[in-house]
Formats: C-alpha cells, structure tokens, sequence
C-alpha cells in the first residue's frame, strides 16, 4: 500500500518537497522550512488546495 504524502512549497525560499500528513503540524499551527527556516502556518506551505485538503483530513 502507497503511503500518502502531500506536497509543501516554501513561500519565501522556493524548496519543494513531500513529506507525510502525520508528520506536520495542523493546518492553523506554526511550521518552520527546514531549508530557510521561515515560520509560517502550515496551510500556507501546502502546494495545492487538494494537498490542504489531504493534511486537513489525516494530519
């Protein structure tokens, strides 16, 4: 079986990359880029609304 993922795109530095729902906080929560370490609510991370939906629904 696949494991989902949803796809991130950093809005200040531009790294894109894939990480597992569980793995981040809720969607109104603080998430910091791992590259340039902007803080951010995680929502504003996600590179598309289906991956928002996907975090929303098994994050």
């Amino acid at each position: 079986m696949d494991e989902t993922t949803v796809r991130l795109l950093c809005p200040e530095c531009a790294k894109d990359w894939q990480v597992s729902p569980g793995e981040l906080p809720m969607a109104a929560e603080m998430f910091h880029c791992p590259n340039c370490h902007a803080s951010r609510r995680t929502a504003e991370f996600m590179r598309t609304d289906r991956d928002l939906q996907t975090l929303k629904q098994l994050g």
